[in-house]
This record gives structure tokens, C-alpha cells and sequence, in this order.
């Protein structure tokens, strides 16, 4: 799951963390999905059953930790950690508009962003002792993908989600992606 309530992801609702997994495996998942006529009577997997389906698939799996990703990477060296960023998070939408409306407001949160994004490309990441980075994917060029592959760091892009991008990160950045979809184009994603 993705989110802390289900809301938005299934046909229940609820916060995440009030729901057994009994009541979390008798949600739809594919409720809110715009292929949901498709994928009817699917149930939240466990954990070993989406691997299992994932490597049946050939998939590389991310789990999106949602706190502690450091205690589990100095637990088990063999945990892959990311950072995730999407540059001017802080001071506009996803889809480019501003997230405040006050000159001085807007102003002090792009200066802030511009100070995120300084540190985890400067020192956030050799902190944080992380493997792979993953960026908003209008953010990504080859320079980018080399800049972080000299040092180690996987990039991965999210969300790729049409044909022609996905061929770009396969073919011309040679990077991994998150997408939406495996076999159709669908909508941006921010």
C-alpha cells in the first residue's frame, strides 16, 4: 500500500495502520484503477506473493519505506536505500503551480527548495548511504545519469509512463523507471 489511508488506492477506507491484513486482503486494489473492468476480483498481495508475481515477470520490486529506510540499511548492508526528489516539491504542485499564494511565502519556500535540493545532491547522499536516487522524471538527462552512475548511485525516474519515454530510459539513458503501466500509455503522473 501506498498511502496511509486506502482511500485513494481501493474501495475501502480507513487509515492503513487501524486495518488487520485480513480486512486490507478483502479490498479491491483495482477499484480506483483505470483498467479496473480488467482486473476484477484481484486482492492486496502479501509480500511473498508480489515478488513471486514479480519475478515471474522479470520486475525489479521498490518498497517504499516509509521511515526508518537508515536503521534498515545498517541492520543489513544488503538493503537498498534510495532518496526520492522531486525539484520545487516545496514550493509548487506537481504540475508546475505555486503552492502558496504570498509573494514572501512563495519566495522563502523556492529558497528552501533550492537549499533541499543543494544538499541531497551535495551531501544528503553520502550521508544517508544511499544506493539508488530516485528523481521526478522531467528531471533526468544523460548528463544527470552519469553524474550519479560515477559515484555508484542508480538513478531511477518516476513516472514513466508512455512508449516513447520508456524507450528513452531503455535505450538512451539506459536507467531504471517506475511507471504506471507495463503495456499502455496512461496519464503524467507528478
Amino acid at each position: 500500500m501506498h498511502d496511509e489511508a486506502v482511500e485513494r488506492t481501493t474501495d475501502g477506507s480507513g487509515r492503513l495502520c487501524d486495518l488487520t491484513f485480513d480486512e486490507i486482503r478483502r479490498l479491491n486494489p483495482s477499484a480506483k484503477h483505470r483498467l479496473w473492468s480488467k482486473f476484477q476480483g484481484e486482492k492486496v498481495p502479501t509480500l511473498r506473493e508480489a515478488v513471486v508475481e514479480s519475478m515471474h515477470h522479470n520486475l525489479t520490486i521498490y518498497l517504499d519505506v516509509k521511515g526508518h529506510a537508515n536503521q534498515m540499511r545498517q541492520a543489513d548492508r544488503n538493503v537498498v536505500t534510495a532518496l526520492t526528489h522531486r525539484p520545487w516539491h516545496l514550493s509548487h504542485f506537481g504540475d508546475g503551480t505555486p503552492r502558496f499564494n504570498s509573494f514572501w511565502k512563495h519566495n522563502l519556500y523556492m529558497m528552501m527548495d533550492v537549499i533541499l535540493d543543494w544538499s541531497l545532491h551535495s551531501f544528503l547522499w553520502r550521508l544517508c548511504g544511499v544506493s539508488a536516487f530516485l528523481i521526478q522524471k522531467n528531471f533526468v538527462s544523460q548528463e544527470y545519469v552519469r553524474h550519479w552512475s560515477s559515484k555508484g548511485i542508480q538513478v531511477v525516474a518516476w513516472t514513466v509512463n508512455t512508449f516513447a519515454e520508456k524507450s528513452y530510459y531503455e535505450s538512451v539513458l539506459e536507467s531504471s523507471y517506475i511507471t504506471d503501466s507495463l503495456v499502455e500509455d496512461c496519464d503524467p503522473h507528478y
